[in-house]
């Protein structure tokens, strides 16, 4: 699917859409392919400010991020579940180290 025929949902929050074929269809913020889960779950759930995620992220602006934010807190059980489907720990199970031979 090319870009230009990719489908745009836009969501109840501004600057939060979901588009087909990017990120699977997960929520992300608007123009990038950053995704609500990215958010939260590495900066937002260790502490991180609406500022410092912006140092991080320059080319975002305040508003996306408390976007981003705001349907974390209104979707907490879908965002938490594809963090948790995305977690390092799950890649883990998912591919096990095989022992040298």
């Amino acid at each position: 699917m090319s870009k230009k025929e990719r489908v745009v949902q836009r969501t109840e929050y501004p600057h939060i859409v979901r588009v087909d074929g990017v990120l699977g269809g997960e929520a992300i913020i608007e123009g990038t392919r950053i995704g609500v889960w990215h958010i939260v779950g590495y900066y937002y759930k260790v502490g991180m400010s609406v500022e410092d995620i912006l140092a991080e992220w320059n080319y975002l602006n305040p508003a996306a991020i408390f976007s981003a934010l705001a349907y974390y807190h209104d979707h907490k059980a879908e965002i938490d579940q594809v963090r948790e489907e995305n977690s390092y720990e799950r890649w883990q199970e998912e591919h096990p180290v095989r022992a040298a031979t």
